[in-house]
């Protein structure tokens, strides 16, 4: 756990509460005195509890709701108490009348390990920080190197569970295995946490994800699920799996212009899996089309391209839209907006890099400036600049924390 592994790096000693399975009593958080909370989590964890020195975690927080609202009380309270609050449906539970603690903490939004990450943890510093320097005609240059990387970061993913199994043991199998139990993870959390009747919504969209994105028009379609089916009878398990944290929804765009808000329909979208590895485990992908033949970013139209764009622009700090023209095949994989420009982006799975629906936006559009990832090398086009996909995660950081307007 993450959190774990922070609190032993740089604190002298954790003391972990799970309210899953702790029997942390309500009556503990009574008036919410923070001497006797600590009291009980120290002798509860067995760990001296002191403060700066002690790094306190409530894992699973939205177990208890008085833990959450403690919070409030720490942060008010001068004895300097560290503490850290998690969990894998948080966002459900600061959305169900919590009392969150608006404005006394800081909430950090966690993703899947991103490419470089990945990289990171195989114990590359050097390509990490290669990856990170910007010197693009020269990361370029070594992409075989970092092309098998990303082959291996294709069937991982970034849960981190699923890569320290991968790194640490080499055994696609068991790392498999890993990626099967999260799924499982999910599903019982469905049948856990989601009222009776919206139960079957949130699990029919779940089971559909794939199917949708196999398609070549990956706008999601509530018939495919369920005839007659209607947006209304659905848009609260769509709101359930966005919440918590296991879907990205992409609404579309009427037009690709800033500020992208003023154009959102949220009513058409495309729904995207939170891990690559997730996705390729769900669809239970041949491992010789990641590890043999090289065809996995190719497989279902493409899915596997886009899911790996689109994580890599959210982990990024960017809010993804796309652009399609109603009763048209001209379509945009995604477009995001950099301070204020609007920046379409083509994702391509292969070497071919020609793009109808991209070149026509570009014609009708000249003052844009465009990003297309792709396998093939680095290199500027006129408006538009071709970044390989394994470079995908450096470039877009790159765009988002550069304090100039970004040059594309």
């Amino acid at each position: 756990m993450a959190l774990k592994e922070f609190g032993q790096n740089e604190y002298e000693n954790t003391a972990y509460i799970n309210f899953d399975f702790s029997p942390f009593p309500d009556e503990v958080f009574s008036g919410f005195d923070i001497p006797k909370i600590i009291r009980a989590v120290s002798s509860l964890t067995d760990q001296p509890v002191s403060p700066s020195r002690t790094l306190i975690i409530f894992d699973e927080v939205q177990e208890n709701p008085l833990a959450l609202t403690s919070l409030k009380y720490f942060a008010e309270s001068e004895l300097g108490y560290n503490v850290c609050a998690s969990g894998s449906l948080l966002g459900i539970g600061l959305h169900a009348g919590t009392g969150f603690p608006v404005g006394k903490v800081e909430e950090v939004n966690l993703y899947p390990m991103s490419f470089n990450e990945f990289v990171l943890a195989k114990g590359g510093k050097a390509k990490f920080d290669f990856l990170k320097s910007s010197n693009w005609d020269e990361i370029s240059l070594l992409n075989a190197s970092f092309s098998s990387l990303l082959q291996e970061y294709c069937f991982t993913g970034g849960m981190p569970e699923v890569v320290k199994t991968y790194v640490e043991g080499r055994d696609l199998y068991r790392t498999r295995e890993i990626q099967r139990s999260i799924l499982l993870g999910y599903e019982k959390d469905f049948s856990k946490h989601i009222p009776a009747n919206l139960l079957s919504k949130v699990e029919l969209i779940w089971s559909s994800l794939p199917l949708q994105l196999a398609k070549e028009n990956k706008k999601f379609i509530l018939s495919l699920i369920k005839k007659g089916s209607r947006l209304k009878e659905f848009e609260e398990a769509i709101k359930w799996l966005e919440e918590a944290g296991l879907v990205y929804k992409v609404d579309r765009c009427s037009k690709v212009g800033y500020p992208l808000k003023f154009y959102e329909e949220q009513n058409i979208f495309k729904l995207f899996p939170m891990d690559l590895g997730l996705l390729g485990c769900m669809t239970d992908v041949d491992l010789t089309a990641i590890f043999v033949k090289g065809t996995f970013f190719a497989e279902f139209n493409g899915a596997f391209a886009e899911q790996f764009i689109v994580q890599t622009i959210i982990s990024s700090g960017f809010n993804p839209f796309y652009y399609a023209k109603s009763n048209s095949q001209l379509e945009l994989a995604f477009v995001i907006q950099c301070r204020d420009l609007a920046i379409p982006i083509e994702v391509k799975s292969g070497n071919n890099t020609k793009a109808k629906s991209l070149t026509t936006v570009l014609r009708e559009n000249p003052d844009l400036k465009a990003i297309r990832f792709s396998q093939i090398g680095f290199k500027r086009q006129d408006n538009i600049v071709n970044v390989p996909l394994f470079m995908a995660d450096s470039w877009l950081r790159s765009l988002k924390t550069s304090n100039t307007q970004p040059e594309i």
